[in-house]
């Protein structure tokens, strides 16, 4: 089914480069055309999603040809634009289905404990440097709201059996380097990464049958035995077609009522002299996660930088010399004893989100498959559930692919207007609901 005429671009465009990109030494993407036209496998997107599912079926089917096509190069695309945190707890336990939020959350967590494994596993087998670092989280608050929904986070965390600790405004101040958040806490379920460069590692370490074409971004995808895989440098056929492009395969013409788009926009300070570094507290690395979801992420990058990620827009990418004055705003409230407050890269990336949180994962249609709708946690989540489809596809069934396939049940979402009525009303709700969490 092709996307109809005049329906906006099937891949995303952003107005700058990725600053985690950037930071990395150049890297040639992989252009070149296959030897062949006809593959059992095509996956659409090369993200942490379709690498997954691409690497999986390669070793489940080492005979068989796969194709992986991004309209990026890797570190460039969505992937290598996140925060770099590789969090392995739920974000969302109350989706629709009959398991309760606490079996769902003992699910999810070993699922994404299963994820994580897997990625600290192929970074060692690779031999790439992506930073990998198990240094925790903090969760803060500014307000008396968001001290409230950090108290039921720890409340559902006890419920978990996940340990923490508890932070009153002094420790926050000794251990992050300001005082403005009143209540906070710390858990060591996190991972740093450099998202570029994991991306990347897994890009360039790919088993010998799957085959990478970057910067292809795909136009349309017709047929249904085979499918027929239109681009902009050439046409492929395929048994098997995977989206792994999040909310983008809407414009493929694909889980409409399912997906909406948000851009959210972060910058990175050049690096701080030692001066301002001791500012910042006693870890040479940290990060902040809000306590409302509209709030601002914080990241004390090691090796001298600093990251803020803020602020979120429906559909659109919206002006970056704009979006850096939010950014900036934000820094300077939470550090305004820093001698300057300047980014040296600002950047968005897109992600996708589904009405009540779940993924989509599973079979749109006979030999078309998707795994999309990250919800804004696409690292460790998108791995699995790229793994667990690919699983699925080859005819490997587990107590764990039937799990994800008993509650990633994304909600009906009504069609424009409505929809973009509704979602701008809850960012409004949520931006004023966050008050000095931005």
């Amino acid at each position: 089914m092709s996307h109809p005429s005049g329906q906006s671009r099937t891949f995303p465009h952003y107005q700058s480069g990725s600053g985690w990109n950037a930071m990395l030494p150049a890297r040639a993407p992989r252009v070149a055309a296959p030897p062949q036209s006809r593959f059992r496998h095509v996956v659409i997107g090369a993200g942490y999603t379709g690498l997954a599912a691409a690497r999986r079926l390669a070793e489940l089917q080492p005979r068989e040809p796969i194709l992986v096509l991004d309209a990026s190069s890797a570190g460039e695309g969505s992937a290598g634009r996140n925060s770099g945190f590789l969090i392995n707890l739920p974000h969302n336990t109350r989706m629709s289905g009959h398991h309760s939020p606490l079996q769902i959350a003992r699910k999810q967590i070993a699922m994404y404990q299963a994820g994580l494994d897997w990625l600290a596993q192929l970074s060692q087998q690779g031999g790439f440097d992506c930073g990998w670092d198990l240094a925790g989280k903090y969760h803060a608050a500014a307000t008396e709201g968001g001290s409230r929904n950090l108290r039921a986070s720890l409340a559902q965390y006890r419920d978990w059996g996940v340990a923490y600790s508890e932070l009153d405004r002094d420790a926050m101040r000794e251990q992050l380097g300001t005082d403005y958040y009143q209540f906070g806490y710390h858990s060591m379920n996190n991972v740093f990464v450099q998202p570029a460069a994991l991306i990347r590692g897994l890009a360039d370490t790919l088993p010998d049958n799957v085959w990478l074409m970057e910067n292809n971004p795909v136009e349309s995808v017709d047929g249904g035995g085979p499918y027929i895989v239109r681009t902009r440098n050439g046409q492929f056929s395929a048994d098997n077609v995977i989206l792994a492009n999040n909310a983008f395969a809407r414009r493929l013409g694909f889980l409409r009522s399912r997906l909406v788009t948000i851009y959210t926009y972060a910058g990175v300070t050049p690096v701080l002299d030692a001066a301002q570094q001791a500012l910042l507290g006693q870890r040479d690395q940290w990060g902040v996660i809000p306590a409302n979801r509209l709030g601002t992420t914080l990241r004390r990058i090691r090796g001298g930088r600093f990251m803020v990620r803020s602020a979120y827009s429906y559909e659109a990418e919206q002006p970056l010399e704009r979006m850096a004055g939010q950014l900036r705003a934000s820094f300077q409230r939470r550090y305004p004893q820093l001698a300057a407050h300047d980014f040296e890269y600002v950047w968005s990336g897109s992600t996708a989100l589904t009405g009540n949180g779940a993924s989509f994962v599973g079979e749109v249609r006979p030999g078309l498959y998707a795994a999309v709708g990250c919800n804004g946690a696409g690292v460790i989540k998108g791995t699995i559930h790229g793994r667990l489809l690919a699983e699925r596809i080859a005819g490997q069934r587990s107590a764990m692919l039937d799990d994800l396939e008993a509650f990633e049940k994304p909600n009906w979402l009504p069609p424009d207007p409505l929809r973009r009525i509704g979602v701008l009303t809850a960012i409004a709700c949520q931006v004023r609901k966050a008050g000095l969490e931005k």
